[in-house]
């Protein structure tokens, strides 16, 4: 009897698995897309101007996400349809307000560098509030379990992108293709608000951000040090190795677009579906999440190892210029996610079991360790310094998220089993 529940359970969850890759799978084509284009468009230094937006982009995502959507993901992952309403209107709200102040930001620091790169930021915080919207919306999404909702949304997007893109060729600047690409995020933002049947509620904002402050603040930090980490990172490569170490870095990390479809596709969903796994049945939840980080990590060494094997002639068909930097630094950038693909699986049940101070913990310290060493590496040997720096440094600081679930469950058990003594 037992056998049929949870089969329908497996296949349940591997439907919501499936859209999920699905939606992250149009979301990184997309993504990659544009980065392939503006990389032969524009040439390795100008691709390195719109990298370093793109990686401030990043940190603001993750600041929102820490806010709005990653409480709502923990709790409010598979609740009555009437719950997920009024909790998505604030969670959105609040990604919408967070756009809206660092569109601001973006703004003045744009207007006071002057020059091409102000232009380029100029143009991020023009459409930071409806990518960080359109973000939100996915989130909200896959929360309620409607991952093809989430799927559609970023079809929209990337139909809007081609004539956008198209658009953006004539002008053959950075911040061009920075407002294609978040123009048409824009329209897909616009079409979550019709899929949703709501608009977002700013004014909800600050309720959202005080009633879920033990999760956000902590999330917050460890979004904001993971990206921030990086935007660090790739700034310092820039003032020691030059714009053209960035371009051949980024390009090296496009390379790898496919993959990190899966690993954004499954991120979507993971961290819902631990929770599920800890309600139904919490003993599973270590092998769980075992297996989501191993088979990650497997599929990113596999995918490397491909690249390796690609002709010269065929990267430089793809990459242009960026190609002949970008492929030497393949194995270590391999490495580096492979490390970060199996860490995953261990964020993930961190977060299912709200364990948002152990997170934060273990971020800290990889974040810190991924600066360090990605910077030293770059003084000794520039960008490919800098690669096998962030290999390294990812790679502990995979151990150190292992360790924190590890003690995570433990107290876990202790704690059940106190409560059941006292009962």
């Amino acid at each position: 009897m037992r056998s049929i529940p949870r089969s329908r359970a497996a296949r349940a969850m591997a439907g919501r698995l499936s859209w999920g890759l699905g939606d992250q799978a149009v979301s990184s084509l997309t993504n990659f897309a544009v980065g392939l284009y503006v990389a032969r468009s524009l040439g390795t230094s100008a691709f390195g101007m719109f990298s370093l937006a793109w990686v401030s982009y990043g940190v603001v995502l993750n600041l929102s996400r820490g806010l709005s959507t990653d409480p709502l993901m923990v709790r409010f992952s598979g609740v009555p349809a009437d719950a997920w309403r009024g909790a998505t209107r604030q969670a959105t709200g609040t990604a919408l307000t967070a756009g809206l102040a660092a569109s601001a930001l973006s703004v003045g620091a744009g207007l006071l560098v002057g020059g091409s790169p102000g232009k380029a930021f100029v143009a991020l915080g023009a459409v930071l509030p409806a990518l960080l919207l359109q973000d939100a919306w996915r989130f909200a999404f896959f929360a309620a379990g409607h991952g093809r909702k989430a799927f559609v949304n970023d079809v929209v997007w990337g139909v809007a992108l081609v004539p956008a893109l198209y658009l953006a060729r004539e002008h053959d600047t950075s911040a061009a293709f920075i407002l294609a690409w978040g123009l048409s995020g824009a329209v897909a933002a616009a079409y979550g608000c019709l899929q949703a049947g709501m608009r977002p509620d700013p004014r909800g904002a600050l309720d959202w951000v005080k009633r879920h402050r033990d999760l956000g603040t902590r999330y917050l930090l460890e979004n904001v040090s993971n990206s921030g980490a990086a935007q660090v990172r790739m700034y310092g490569l820039g003032a020691i190795a030059g714009l053209a170490g960035v371009g051949a870095v980024r390009g090296a990390e496009l390379l790898l677009g496919p993959f990190l479809a899966l690993l954004m596709g499954l991120s979507l969903v993971t961290v819902a579906e631990s929770a599920r796994v800890l309600h139904r049945a919490p003993h599973r939840l270590r092998h769980f999440c075992a297996v989501l980080g191993a088979g990650q990590a497997a599929a990113a060494l596999l995918w490397g190892l491909a690249l390796l094997l690609v002709p010269d002639g065929a990267g430089r068909f793809v990459l242009g210029e960026v190609w002949e930097p970008a492929s030497g630094l393949i194995v270590p950038v391999t490495i580096g996610i492979a490390a970060a693909g199996f860490t995953t699986g261990a964020a993930a049940g961190l977060r299912a079991l709200g364990a948002a101070k152990r997170s934060l913990r273990a971020q800290l310290i990889a974040s810190a360790a991924y600066v360090g060493f990605g910077l030293i590496g770059a003084f000794l040997a520039g960008a490919p310094g800098s690669a096998w720096g962030v290999a390294l440094a990812v790679t502990s600081g995979s151990a150190v998220w292992w360790r924190q679930l590890h003690s995570a469950l433990k107290e876990r058990r202790t704690s059940e089993k106190e409560e059941m003594g006292t009962s």
